[in-house]
């Protein structure tokens, strides 16, 4: 059976995608196979080929070997907004089955599946389906993104401690210099170290270099695969 990681963050655009892509291609260096899913992605462009979502096509980039679109992204909402106003909106019902369905395809198709969420852990993926439904369906263990910049204490350990109370194994977390302007990271960093309920897995660098991003989080591949 293969293993993973639910992907959750702090909030909204603090850097989900760029860990999660990170993650994989440091999973793919250590040998392994590895696939990025986002379940619910809200914010799709209309192709050629159907409804395709951004952070769900870097997913499938990073991922090797690389499944059919609809494994990766299941429910790809046309509207930005949260995915229960978003699937409102298109008329769509999200379904848990059909989530486990992809998921498990992608499952035997792989070593690892590197599930990435919607917004922050208590944004809803649906009227009664949580981020805790979903890592619980799959019986996959947490990683929380950090936005390291001002107020991020406050939002990761509300995080943590929601994580933990919906009874999800928080397996650690990784920072992200989303603010370059931000002063205090350092003293930040260490009060997160102090108080956070899991290790720190890895720091990400403010930019968008791939390659540097996934040897940052080496470490966190590994434990990863060690998990």
């Amino acid at each position: 059976m293969s293993r993973g990681a639910f992907i959750t963050g702090t909030d909204t655009g603090i850097g989900k995608t760029t860990a999660s892509c990170a993650l994989l291609q440091a999973l793919r260096a250590r040998g392994l196979r590895a696939v990025g899913m986002k379940p619910v992605a809200s914010g799709s462009e209309r192709t050629a080929h159907g409804w395709r979502n951004e952070d769900a096509l870097t997913l499938l980039a990073a991922s090797e070997p690389q499944p059919d679109y609809e494994r990766v992204n299941p429910y790809a909402l046309p509207e930005p907004t949260a995915p229960e106003i978003a699937a409102a909106q298109a008329g769509v019902t999200i379904k848990r089955t059909e989530l486990s369905t992809a998921f498990h395809v992608l499952r035997a198709q792989a070593d690892f599946v590197l599930v990435e969420g919607v917004g922050g852990w208590c944004s809803p993926l649906a009227v009664d389906i949580e981020h805790a439904d979903v890592a619980r369906d799959f019986a996959l263990p947490v990683l929380l993104v950090v936005g390291l910049r001002l107020g991020c204490i406050n939002h990761a350990r509300l995080s943590a401690r929601a994580i933990l109370a919906d009874g999800s194994r928080l397996l650690g977390w990784i920072g992200n210099a989303v603010d370059p302007d931000f002063s205090r990271k350092p003293e930040t960093i260490a009060i997160l170290d102090r108080l956070l309920p899991a290790p720190r897995l890895g720091l990400l660098s403010h930019g968008t270099d791939a390659t540097l991003h996934s040897i940052e989080l080496a470490e966190a591949a590994r434990v990863i695969a060690d998990a």
